[in-house]
């Protein structure tokens, strides 16, 4: 650590290394290896928790605007690009 370096009250712990309590199905799904030899490779991954999918996810696209057009739209606040959507379906009534 060099002088230029602050020492905080805790170090830091990377949130990849966090211990994860394995799961029977973590188990079975592993890569088994022996030295550098794979006996079994992975099967699948393992699902991390967060927000569950949609239906009928949105698609990205790149869009070209009018600069007045987004300016009026970002003007409105949070949540314009959502806006913009709405009135996308508006005009072609869907």
């Amino acid at each position: 650590m060099n002088e230029n370096t602050k020492r905080g009250s805790e170090a830091w712990i990377d949130p990849d290394d966090e211990d994860v309590e394995w799961t029977e199905e973590m188990f079975r799904s592993a890569a088994v290896h022996k030295g550098d030899t794979i006996i079994r490779p992975a099967r699948g991954t393992v699902a991390k928790p967060g927000r569950p999918l949609k239906d009928n996810p949105k698609k990205q696209v790149t869009l070209r605007l009018d600069p007045d057009v987004i300016e009026k739209f970002r003007a409105t606040g949070k949540g314009w690009q959502t806006r913009i959507n709405a009135e996308l379906r508006k005009a072609l009534g869907i």
